[in-house]
């Protein structure tokens, strides 16, 4: 199977240097070792690595086992010109040591490039530390979808390239399709669900020791978890791959060897499954958001297994396997404090993989879906040695954006997004009530949404947004699911997403200029705290010659900019977020007064709103 992007170079490796053809700069190779010993764990015991030295490079790149005797390192260039690599283990094995070889990188075209954009690079922030940007320096604005299971069998994978309608019959590839033609270019997955099965028992062994029917109702009835749980309620379903799941069974829990699997023993060919759709991904331009686990497993792994150590192996396994793809990391998927490991073991368990094997040697990021804030989860560097960009999630209503706001006037910078906003579908009769959402594929639904996409851009999430749907998180495909994923997957609400590109880079790379202050916009807001409509945001630069604000359903009309240049002549556009249409305020122009202030004209309609000003003198 070809590469993430053209060629991929599968090397034995024994004894004399070898050279390779000609690749890519951000190009996929790998190089594939032979072990010469035997070994009882070798995914505990052997660590692999090749010394990688290149223009402005020289750094250890670390490998994984690969199933029987097979070790591999995946390396790229991050620069044109000639490469050359050394392996080296950490045991006496001449199998894996000391095996040489180079290879010369080329750039790509900007044809090349711009029919697959991951050829500019991996993702970096911005030199201001607030947006993101590929390699080559062009602006990456990341709009992402929701796709956990994405490397399951519920999303089939085909061998051949045969189009499928969204519907039952429909696979990887096909979803794919349909995203890519929506202007998305990531999802958020989640590498590995290795408690998950559909065997009557819950995803998280505490669940079950602490699940009698008083317990359970209480924690329901204060709304601590009625929407955490999964589609059948208590119980897990299945979630294996054509591979099989991704550690070994039977475990070592007492009492739970059938439900926890052996966290010490991981099966690589779970794992080979899953190669083939992140290859695939940067093929198609998309970028993977890698979360190693969901929060679930990790409670019951700190309890009885050695923590950091065992959950630090299976971060720096997941992590150096796909080092090599465009893409990002995550060290765990923490929504919901309850029933997870505690963010500082999860900190300890992230630092050690920095300390002992240092940063994705090709520059990968790495953040935390949050619970709300990933500033306010794990800290700052003080405290993580491992997060370089920011996210917020969970807190789905219009009063959480803030939490942005306070990430982006942290230090150091970090770009910022909200991971896990407003989930389309939210409060569908099908699930647990919540009760300020609406059904999806309604217009309702459509504007909840958007209040996630636009509220939380302008309130400091410059690197992007990841939208999410009911139905679609859990790919959900059970007979009697409602709705089924394909249902999920066609509603408007994702058509919207393609917009927010529209709205931001309207100006070109000037949006990952703007500071976010809801305060430019009065009235702002209202006392309705937990809802989406009424709102509003704004951002503008520090020459308050850009403004962008965005106004929610309800929000007054003959609203006010303040904090404009004093008598300013403005450019005014208003933006329709349902279109990505722009159109001209009034004559075009407005004028500030002498305190800074602008009155606006009153909304083209009584829906949501864009607006853009730029100082013309």
């Amino acid at each position: 199977m070809k590469s993430w992007l053209s060629l991929s170079l599968v090397l034995a490796s024994f004894g004399l240097a070898s050279a390779q053809p000609n690749v890519h700069v951000w190009e996929k190779v790998e190089l594939t070792f032979h072990a010469q010993n035997s070994y009882t764990n070798p995914y505990t015991n052997v660590e692999v690595w090749v010394d990688l030295k290149g223009p402005e490079f020289d750094k250890r790149c670390y490998g994984f086992w690969d199933g029987d005797d097979v070790f591999r390192v995946r390396v790229l260039a991050t620069q044109p010109g000639k490469w050359t690599w050394r392996s080296g283990s950490n045991q006496k094995d001449a199998g894996l040591n000391n095996q040489r070889g180079n290879f010369t990188a080329v750039e790509w075209t900007e044809v090349e490039k711009t029919s697959v954009p991951t050829r500019r690079g991996f993702i970096r922030p911005t030199a201001n530390g607030h947006a993101f940007e590929n390699a080559d320096g062009t602006p990456f604005l990341l709009l992402g979808d929701t796709w956990y299971a994405a490397t399951t069998y519920r999303f089939k994978w085909n061998d051949d390239d045969t189009e499928r309608p969204i519907g039952p019959e429909a696979g990887f590839k096909d979803y794919l399709r349909l995203r890519k033609s929506q202007g998305f270019n990531a999802v958020a997955i989640i590498a590995a669900f290795p408690n998950w099965a559909t065997d009557e028992k819950p995803w998280d062994i505490w669940l079950d020791q602490k699940a009698d029917v008083g317990i359970r109702s209480a924690w329901v009835d204060q709304g601590e978890i009625a929407n955490h749980l999964p589609r059948d309620g208590w119980h897990a379903k299945n979630m294996t791959n054509e591979g099989g799941r991704a550690f070994f069974f039977p475990g070592k829990i007492p009492g739970y060897e059938q439900v926890y699997p052996d966290v010490n023993r991981i099966n690589p060919e779970y794992f080979k499954y899953m190669d083939r759709k992140m290859d695939y991904l940067n093929a198609q331009g998309f970028i993977p958001v890698i979360e190693v686990a969901r929060r679930d497993i990790t409670s019951a792994w700190a309890k009885y297994y050695a923590w950091p150590e065992s959950y630090s192996r299976y971060i720096q396994y997941v992590w150096s396997r796909y080092q090599a793809n465009n893409c990002l990391y995550s060290p765990v998927h923490y929504d919901y404090p309850q029933m997870t490991a505690s963010a500082k073991q999860l900190n300890t368990a992230a630092n050690l993989v920095i300390e002992k094997y240092g940063h994705p040697p090709f520059g990968t990021l790495a953040s935390c879906n949050a619970s709300v804030s990933s500033l306010m989860n794990f800290g700052g560097p003080d405290e993580n040695k491992w997060l370089t960009f920011h996210q917020i999630g969970n807190l789905r209503e219009h009063d959480a954006y803030w939490y942005l706001t306070e990430i982006f006037h942290s230090l150091p910078a970090r770009p910022a997004l909200n991971g896990e906003p407003y989930y389309s579908g939210m409060a569908d009769k099908r699930y647990p009530p919540y009760k300020y959402g609406a059904v999806g594929g309604t217009e309702e639904d459509d504007r909840d949404v958007r209040s996630g996409i636009y509220g939380s851009f302008l309130s400091g999430g410059l690197a992007g947004h990841i939208y999410g749907s009911e139905g679609l998180w859990g790919a959900d495909i059970e007979p009697g699911s409602s709705p089924f994923m394909w249902e999920a997957f066609q509603w408007n609400s994702a058509n919207q997403m393609q917009h927010l590109k529209t709205f931001a880079l309207s100006e070109g790379r000037r949006y990952q200029d703007l500071v976010p202050d809801a305060n430019l916009v009065s009235p702002n807001s209202t006392a309705q705290t937990k809802s989406f409509v009424g709102w509003a945001y704004c951002a503008r630069t520090p020459a308050k010659d850009f403004f962008l604000a965005y106004f929610e359903k309800e929000c007054p009309n003959k609203s006010m900019i303040r904090g404009a240049v004093s008598r300013g002549i403005y450019q005014a556009d208003w933006f329709d977020p349902r279109t990505g249409e722009w159109s001209r305020v009034g004559s075009g122009q407005l004028t500030a007064n002498v305190w800074g202030w602008i009155t606006l004209p009153d909304f083209p309609s009584q829906n949501d709103w864009g607006l853009k000003l730029t100082l013309v003198k």
